[in-house]
């Protein structure tokens, strides 16, 4: 596979990244949170190309049964908690669920990351260096989440409390997007 090809296919499985990035951003925006987002983004990104191909094809068969209902699950309670804490009236809203910490960060990165598992295996199979294609996978994930972040606290900066609202939305339709096509 060509080094061009090889971008395609990154940007194509950091599409998800993207969406996500621009989600959380606009109301998690801080660089601490930009941060871990774009890292654990990237790093799952990168492992689970690894993973799929060391899965082989049994096991990620399983795997890509029941994990995009899991990660779909996740991404709708997230999504679903950011457009009800936006809704709220201001004295009601609690500071909520920050997703790019603990157990949230880690699903939002599985859920962002699922079908580069299915990419791995199919490397694999077909004998293409599964390492690099996972290096550029990774990076280019990253380099698409600060993007989105960067891009949602602009946005939210015009578009206040109806940015955790689009970004709730967002989330859903991603959640949505896995279990559906």
């Amino acid at each position: 596979m060509s080094l061009a090809e090889t971008l395609a296919l990154a940007v194509a499985l950091g599409c998800d990244a993207f969406a996500v990035g621009l989600a959380v951003g606009g109301r998690f925006g801080a660089p601490r949170q930009i941060f871990r987002l774009s890292f654990h983004f990237g790093l799952f990104q990168f492992l689970m190309p690894l993973i799929g191909w060391g899965l082989g094809v049994g096991l990620a068969t399983v795997a890509a049964r029941w994990a995009p209902w899991i990660a779909a699950a996740v991404l709708v309670f997230i999504g679903g908690k950011m457009a009800w804490e936006a809704l709220a009236p201001p004295e009601e809203r609690t500071h909520g669920l920050d997703p790019t910490k603990g157990w949230s960060l880690v699903a939002l990165s599985v859920a962002t990351s699922i079908d580069a598992l299915g990419v791995g295996m199919s490397l694999g199979m077909v004998g293409q260096n599964v390492l690099g294609a996972a290096v550029i996978i990774g990076i280019v994930a990253a380099g698409m989440t600060l993007i989105a972040m960067k891009l949602a606290g602009l946005m939210s900066a015009r578009l206040g409390q109806r940015m955790g609202i689009i970004g709730g939305v967002i989330l859903i339709a991603i959640a949505v997007k896995l279990v559906a096509f």
